[in-house]
């Protein structure tokens, strides 16, 4: 038995869940990827999973082994990627993360840009509003906006993210339109769940205001708030970087365009500087250099 294999193949069923996700992924038979978790089972003497008709779930022996196993896993690319020619081609997969409406906005474009350059690389992205545990998923890089990261993950600047209060037209013709934060408070509001959920802070040169908002529709994710305002829903806390196209086609109108909300920082997170993969470092630089240069 390919020992390695057996070790990936139930790595990505304890992720996955699923014996027929992971055979679809891996292209391999259902039977197969069976096989290899039951001869790895044998040849650890422990049951790793519990299966069920409904669910797939890790024993407490799986729980151990799935971190051993990403362990070696990991171990397995470092040692290909640096015994491997300077001059060659980054090959391997790179397995990343960020947010749903930047995904959608920004991210996908730029890593199909990327593979164009690096063809024989694999991207695996997770779009996902949840703070994933960049070592227990085996995550590369994450993408996160954010004003203050978490300490414990090294982070680069890739840009500033600007936010903007926006409606649509029909919307602030049938409301009439705020003519000072204080009015936001008349209004129906669509606010976003991690970002002060019913407290709007504005600023204006040295002046500061601050507003409990009624919120009438609130989600963790920008891209299902920017479809309600673009229906008329009301007025919505919106990125750039998703608000920027649809203010210069006219479809949303800026509110209070006088008042800044607080700026965050777009940071791409990793775990540690030690062994950093050169297809990593290549990603970064791309980023970096892209958001740097692109008016996005």
């Amino acid at each position: 038995m390919d020992r390695l294999t057996a070790m990936q193949v139930f790595v990505d069923v304890a992720n996955s869940g699923s014996f027929s996700a992971t055979a679809d992924k891996l292209d391999m038979s259902r039977a197969m990827v069976t096989r290899y978790v039951a001869e790895l089972e044998q040849w650890l003497g422990a049951r790793l999973l519990q299966r069920t008709t409904r669910s797939v779930t890790l024993t407490d022996a799986g729980e151990h082994c799935l971190r051993r196993s990403q362990q070696m896993l990991a171990l397995m690319l470092d040692v290909e990627e640096e015994t491997s020619s300077p001059d060659s081609a980054l090959r391997g997969q790179l397995r990343i993360t960020c947010s749903v409406s930047f995904a959608y906005a920004q991210l996908a474009a730029a890593v199909a840009g990327f593979l164009v350059q690096y063809p024989q690389l694999k991207i695996d992205l997770n779009a996902s509003e949840g703070a994933l545990n960049l070592v227990d998923t085996r995550i590369d890089l994450a993408i996160r906006i954010s004003a203050e990261p978490d300490p414990a993950l090294i982070g680069r600047v890739l840009a500033p993210c600007a936010s903007v209060l926006v409606a649509s037209r029909s919307y602030l013709a049938t409301h009439g339109v705020p003519e000072s934060p204080a009015d936001l408070a008349k209004h129906r509001c669509l606010s976003y769940a991690n970002f002060g959920k019913s407290i709007w802070t504005l600023r204006r040169g040295e002046e500061q205001a601050k507003v409990s908002v009624g919120s009438h529709f609130s989600a963790n994710e920008a891209t299902a708030l920017l479809s309600a305002a673009l229906a008329g829903g009301g007025i919505a806390l919106q990125p750039t970087y998703l608000a920027n196209r649809h203010l210069a086609d006219g479809s949303l109108q800026q509110v209070l365009p006088e008042w800044t909300l607080p700026d965050m920082a777009i940071y791409a997170l990793y775990p540690s500087r030690k062994n950093l993969s050169p297809a990593v470092r290549a990603l970064l630089d791309y980023l970096v250099a892209r958001f740097a240069t692109v008016p996005w």
